[in-house]
């Protein structure tokens, strides 16, 4: 089914990146910015990834021998140092998602370039190296973006849902590979309920999202796709829901032919491709257009 399926290293059938989105709390301020501090359950819940979560899966990663990619918010990165220590020491991918969860698709142009200009400031100053992919929080990736992130110098970004392999953005100022997932593989509305969020789930059993995730992991290995989770550690390394990601991880290792990276592997693997005439992804043109569409004008017909 997919018509330009990618060569994966080594023969694979498929690509799979376990990502995770480590925003800790920036959601409760930025979604509550007058009351955040009153918030203590909301905290406590979204620490949860700096006390045990992040740990859990460091540990879990190691004893597996895998690295993976975790967007992190600047702001948790300046935050938290030690939680971005840990996951250097274990050779994992730190990528940008945002500076505070802000959505850019709700700012101006002005105030969107001046909070990825914050985040890309906080990753510098404790990564010490420029920040290859990118996440919009939310996934509000806004008209502006692209250009924002070619102009910064990134190498790929993993936001955007438009194919089941990477595929190219063009902007007047260049071009960005895009690595993208689909909320089918996020976490978020099998578990979350949280009224500070205003996102109340009916929470499912981790085997009801398993069932979920290991379809389409099923359906990318038999078509040669790409797999990338959008996991949370606060939502998704809770014990039960982390025995069931161990288990799925089990099952992906049992099928044969994966191939585990990180998004930055999958990016440079991908660009090599390119670089070398192997393989030509989709293009396309953003912004598709401005709003409003001149045809809901009356009389413009």
């Amino acid at each position: 089914m997919i018509t330009n399926p990618v060569p994966w290293p080594n023969g694979a059938r498929c690509a799979v990146a376990m990502t995770w989105d480590v925003d800790i709390d920036s959601g409760v301020n930025v979604y509550n910015p007058d009351r955040g501090d009153t918030l203590i359950n909301s905290q406590s819940q979204t620490r949860y990834d700096v006390h045990a979560a992040v740990p859990r899966i460091c540990a879990f990663l190691k004893q597996q021998g895998m690295r993976q990619t975790f967007y992190v918010p600047g702001w948790c990165i300046e935050r938290y140092p030690a939680t971005i220590d840990l996951l250097l020491e274990g050779g994992h991918e730190v990528a940008l998602h945002g500076y505070l969860h802000e959505r850019p698709n709700e700012q101006s142009a002005e105030d969107e370039r001046y909070w990825l200009e914050l985040a890309i400031e906080a990753f510098r100053r404790k990564v010490g190296s420029q920040p290859l992919g990118w996440r919009a929080p939310s996934f509000a990736f806004s008209k502006h973006s692209l250009g924002y992130l070619i102009e910064r110098g990134f190498t790929y970004d993993s936001s955007l849902m438009g194919d089941d392999v990477p595929y190219m953005l063009r902007h007047g100022s260049g071009k960005l590979l895009e690595l993208p997932p689909d909320m089918t593989l996020d976490d978020w509305p099998h578990y979350m309920h949280n009224r500070d969020f205003r996102f109340t789930m009916p929470i499912s059993a981790p085997a009801r999202a398993m069932e979920v995730f290991r379809a389409e992991f099923d359906a990318a290995w038999r078509h040669g796709g790409m797999w990338i989770s959008i996991w949370h550690p606060y939502v998704s390394a809770r014990l039960a829901r982390f025995d069931a990601v161990a288990e799925l991880l089990a099952y992906m290792q049992g099928k044969g032919g994966v191939w585990f990276a990180t998004a930055a592997e999958i990016a440079n693997h991908v660009g090599d491709l390119i670089a070398r005439g192997i393989w030509t992804p989709r293009e396309e043109v953003l912004p598709a257009y401005d709003s409003p569409l001149p045809e809901l004008k009356r009389g413009s017909r």
